[in-house]
């Protein structure tokens, strides 16, 4: 097993789980306080500047101060000694921070290509609140771009990497073109592609790439990385509403003064860019700054058409000032106009005179006809704005909190547009459980027609039962509760499926659709069995009630008795019971006794004459005399007959005519014939 590599005496290092141009990111474990961290460990190359390693040390310590829930904390920071290959030891510094657990806006992105306006706009005003923080610190970000933006698993924002770049860019303060720009070409200021010193402002700008990227599922300049500085220095960006065409024109607006080329006519800070992207969100007007971007952009009379304004007067007079002296053809359509010297101005002759108020009463005839069309433009401006004055009007929104869906519309619709979204909850269905706006407040008082979101109960909800089987009770809790539903009633059963105090089965069962907040009865092993009486039972009647239980395999032994039927059980170890479920379990079963052999009583045989002997030998002697039975049982008592003649012949005597056998064996006698 490998030792896990120690940093700083308490952090161990584990998985990769993030690698950059300047660092790689590891999980690891304070082993002090017992908790989860990240640790961003610089490449060695970077760490042999002597000059890098004051500003990191400097930069990690401001950085460290930086506390504020859109900004990943950094809890510590160091240097660890390393061996490279050529033997020679570098210091390698480090940076400990909080271990976010989510997904980076680049997976968001690649995952889903865009988002919708009030998500994008959600996500950026957390990132511009974040720098604002940061910026009152004077802490410049220089990096924001997708992978540098968190979102955790509870939908928060999380900016990272605060001050390594700095660090990078004051290592690097004097840039050339063949030198590396700090920052990702897509999202880089102009400034910061010239070389020049950043600021705030530079964060800004790229914000703007991000919510350009946001809204468009791209960013606002693409190509490789030359092209892309060049891009930024030179050329506009396009209009977010060209790419995406259900965008607002204020969208375009505010993501027009973002990306502006000269820093001094950009968003001044990210909190003015912030308020603007909330007043896009919460539909109301964005500042007239962001509006002048956006015709510089794409021009007046296109802005003016896209935002329903009325061009001012000054927009319709073009032509020249009436005291103007112009010299050449009266029709200045057909010849090019020119402003005549006062010096060539010449008085002495009616020709000279004449030009000059036929010039002038041509002026006079343009004026006279743009002030009577801005007067007409007037009076239809002044006409909409009295007809539309009331219904511009800004009103207080209702509280309607706690009330039933459909008669919160009913009461919203007459002034505002309402729109309203689903959730699971514990309240009943249909009860309204939160609004936007408020109805107390400032942000009670909406413009007429202004949106008004509702959010409404869709009752519990339906989610599946897990399978909880084998599992502890602490853990059947908890995979419980993750799915929406609780605990119910306990139960202990006698059963060998499950060791003691695992889930044996469920109510309702697993795999099965419940409302959110149903109570999931549970049963769990008791960790016994109730063992039945086995005695009278066969021997395998015996093994099969053992075996459905669950318990191991049984001891079987026999023993001899008459007292029982063969091949039932007689006696079991332990008891009928409770009993473990893991316990052996020992039966006796009956085996019937042996048969006994026994002899009966040698019958009285008649005493053999001389004339007639008899065969009175042993069992071991039978056999000998004439060749017959030899298979004689040698175990039977000794016969009180006297024995027969061991070597019988012809010679000696008449051959026997027959020999008597008792059906168990034995010879009883034999017969001679003379």
């Amino acid at each position: 097993m490998r030792t896990p590599r120690l940093l700083g005496g308490r952090y161990e290092v584990g998985d990769l789980i993030g690698r950059g141009g300047m660092a790689e990111v590891h999980r690891a474990y304070d082993t002090r306080l017992g908790r989860d961290v990240a640790v961003k460990i610089l490449r060695s190359d970077h760490a042999r500047d002597a000059s890098f390693l004051h500003r990191f040390r400097r930069e990690a310590q401001s950085v460290a101060g930086l506390n504020h829930p859109s900004i990943v904390a950094v809890y510590d920071s160091g240097e660890d000694s390393m061996t490279e290959p050529g033997g020679g030891r570098v210091d390698i510094p480090y940076i400990v921070m909080e271990y976010v657990r989510g997904r980076t806006l680049r997976e968001v992105l690649n995952e889903s290509g865009s988002l919708d306006v009030e998500d994008a706009c959600v996500v950026v005003e957390s990132v511009l609140d974040a720098l604002a923080y940061s910026h009152e610190r004077g802490i410049v970000h220089r990096d924001i771009k997708p992978g540098n933006v968190m979102i955790a698993e509870d939908g928060a924002v999380k900016v990272m990497d605060f001050g390594i770049a700095r660090a990078v860019a004051d290592a690097q303060a004097t840039m050339t073109q063949t030198q590396a720009v700090v920052g990702t070409a897509q999202y880089i200021s102009p400034e910061q592609a010239e070389g020049q010193t950043v600021d705030h402002r530079s964060d800004v700008y790229s914000a703007g790439c991000l919510l350009f990227e946001l809204l468009t599922g791209r960013t606002p300049f693409v190509g490789e990385p030359i092209s892309l500085t060049y891009q930024h220095v030179r050329k506009p960006p396009p209009v977010p509403s060209t790419l995406a065409s259900e965008l607002p024109t204020d969208m375009d607006a505010v993501v027009a003064h973002s990306l502006e080329k000269d820093r001094t006519r950009r968003y001044p800070d990210a909190e003015t860019f912030r308020a603007d992207l909330e007043r896009v969100r919460t539909h109301r007007p964005i500042s007239a700054p962001a509006r002048a971007s956006l015709a510089a952009l794409i021009g007046a009379p296109a802005v003016a058409a896209a935002t329903g304004a009325t061009a001012a007067p000054t927009e319709v007079l073009g032509g020249a000032a009436p005291t103007e002296q112009l010299v050449g053809p009266p029709n200045p359509a057909t010849q090019p106009v020119r402003r005549a010297p006062v010096e060539e101005w010449s008085t002495s002759t009616y020709p000279a005179a004449k030009d000059r108020r036929r010039g002038g009463a041509l002026a006079w005839v343009l004026v006279g006809l743009a002030l009577l069309g801005a007067l007409l433009l007037g009076l239809f401006a002044y006409s909409q704005w009295q007809e539309n004055r009331e219904y511009r009007a800004m009103l207080p929104v209702p509280n309607v909190v706690g009330t039933d869906i459909d008669i919160a519309k009913k009461r919203l619709d007459k002034d505002f547009t309402v729109t309203a979204r689903e959730v699971d909850s514990q309240k009943p269905k249909g009860q309204v459980i939160s609004q936007d706006p408020a109805s107390k407040g400032e942000e009670g008082i909406l413009q007429r027609n202004g949106l008004v979101t509702l959010t409404y109960s869709g009752g519990p909800g339906s989610t599946q039962v897990p399978d909880l089987e084998g599992m502890t009770i602490g853990e059947a809790k908890k995979a419980l509760e993750d799915a929406g539903l609780k605990l119910g009633d306990r139960e202990a059963v006698d059963t060998a499926d499950q060791p003691q105090g695992r889930v044996v089965s469920t109510d309702p069962g697993a795999l099965t659709n419940q409302q959110k907040g149903t109570e999931v009865d549970v049963t769990y092993s008791s960790g016994k069995v109730r063992l039945p009486d086995l005695t009278g039972k066969t021997a395998d009647e015996a093994r099969k009630i053992i075996d459905d239980l669950g318990l191991p395999y049984p001891k079987v032994t026999e023993r001899t008795t008459d007292e029982a039927e063969a091949g039932t059980v007689i006696a079991q170890n332990p008891a009928p019971g409770a009993i473990r479920n893991d316990q052996v379990v020992a039966i006796i079963i009956a085996k019937a006794p042996d048969k006994t052999v026994t002899s009966p009583p040698p019958s009285e045989t008649p005493t053999p004459t001389p004339s007639e002997p008899t065969d009175t030998g042993t069992p071991k002697d039978k056999g000998k005399g004439n060749g017959k039975d030899p298979k004689t049982p040698t175990d039977s008592p000794t016969s009180t007959e006297p024995p027969l003649p061991t070597d019988p012949s012809p010679t000696a005597g008449p051959a026997p005519a027959s020999v008597a056998v008792r059906p168990d064996g034995w010879r009883l006698s034999a017969t001679w014939s003379s």
